[in-house]
């Protein structure tokens, strides 16, 4: 929606009956919280546009045999406050192996469920326990 779009829906909105007071005041909440995820996806969109442009630019670099290839992205993350640092990096690599782990199991088959007998009927049952007397 372009801001247009948004300002001739405001001017719509002013244009009503004030009577339903109500309904106006809840179409005007909508229409700004819309608005907010517009500009929150812009800027998202933006933020990707530039991580990967330096990613691309890195390996690039890296492939011309540059030396110091990494420039580009550290750029990038430094510019958001995202270089790791400290203990974070390895937890970093950790998610980034888990992360690797999980979509390379996506791709997999999913194995085949086994049916629940008849006689448990779907239930949780544990096993039977005796007391000792």
């Amino acid at each position: 929606m372009t801001r247009s779009e948004f300002d001739d829906i405001r001017a719509h909105i002013a244009a009503e009956d004030p009577r339903s007071g109500g309904l106006l005041e809840i179409a005007r909440e909508l229409l700004d919280d819309l608005e907010q995820a517009r500009m929150r996806e812009s800027l998202l969109r933006t933020y990707y546009l530039g991580l990967l442009t330096a990613a691309r630019a890195t390996v690039a670099a890296d492939m011309a045999g540059d030396s110091s290839p990494m420039t580009f992205l550290e750029h990038e993350l430094g510019k958001h406050g995202q270089m790791p640092s400290g203990e974070q990096i390895e937890r970093i690599l950790s998610d980034a192996r888990t992360a690797q782990a999980l979509l390379a199991c996506l791709g997999e088959p999913a194995a085949p469920r086994r049916s629940v007998p008849a006689r448990l009927g779907g239930r949780c049952v544990g096993v039977a326990r005796k007391l000792r007397g």
